[in-house]
C-alpha cells in the first residue's frame, strides 16, 4: 500500500510539471482544417491572421470552402486583390464577435448581433432547428458544425459567406 501511495505520488508530481497541451488558436485551427483554405487565403490577404490568433476573445461564423464558390464567379478573385483589401477586411470582421460564444450561449429566438465590422448587425436565431444567421443581404447562413473551441474562443462553421448590407430585421 505504501509503494502503491508513492508511486501515485511521484506521477502526480511527474504530470504536475509537464505544461497541459494547449489548444490551437482560431488561425491554427482554421489552418489545419481542408474546409477552411479560401477562408485562410482571404484572412491571411486582409491580414487579420495574426489578429485573431491573438488572446481574443472570439467568435468566429466560419463560411466553408463551398461558400465562397457559391459566390458569383469572380468575386473571391477580386476581394483578393491588394486594392480590394478595405473590402475584404470589412466582409471577413462581418464574420468575428469579440466574445467567446459557444452555442448555448446563444439565447433562444431571434437577436440582433453586432459583429467587429461595427457599422453593421447580424440576425442569429436559435430554435428548435438550429442556428441560423441573416446577413445584410437578406440570406440565411445556417451553423452546420458549432463549437470548435480554440484557445482564443469558438469557430462556428456555417454554409454561407455572410455580406454586410442592409440590416437583417430580427423577429
Amino acid at each position: 500500500m505504501k509503494t502503491a501511495r508513492a508511486c501515485a505520488a511521484s506521477l502526480f508530481a511527474v504530470f504536475s510539471i509537464i505544461p497541459a497541451a494547449q489548444a490551437a488558436s482560431i488561425t491554427e485551427i482554421a489552418a489545419g482544417d481542408e474546409r477552411f483554405t479560401t477562408l485562410v487565403a482571404a484572412v491571411t490577404a486582409a491580414g487579420l491572421a495574426e489578429t485573431l490568433a491573438g488572446p481574443g476573445p472570439f467568435t468566429v461564423y466560419a463560411p466553408v470552402n463551398d461558400a465562397f464558390a457559391a459566390l458569383p464567379a469572380g468575386t473571391v478573385d477580386t476581394l483578393l486583390k491588394p486594392e480590394n483589401k478595405g473590402q475584404l477586411t470589412d466582409v471577413l470582421l462581418y464574420h468575428v464577435d469579440d466574445r467567446n460564444l459557444p452555442a448555448a450561449g446563444i439565447p433562444q429566438g431571434s437577436n440582433s448581433f453586432k459583429p467587429l465590422l461595427t457599422s453593421a448587425r447580424l440576425c442569429i436565431t436559435n430554435d428548435a432547428k438550429g442556428v441560423t444567421i441573416a446577413d445584410g443581404s437578406g440570406d440565411i447562413a445556417t451553423v452546420i458544425v458549432a463549437d470548435i473551441k480554440a484557445d482564443n474562443g469558438v469557430i462556428h462553421v456555417i454554409d454561407k459567406v455572410l455580406l454586410p448590407g442592409q440590416r437583417p430585421a430580427c423577429h
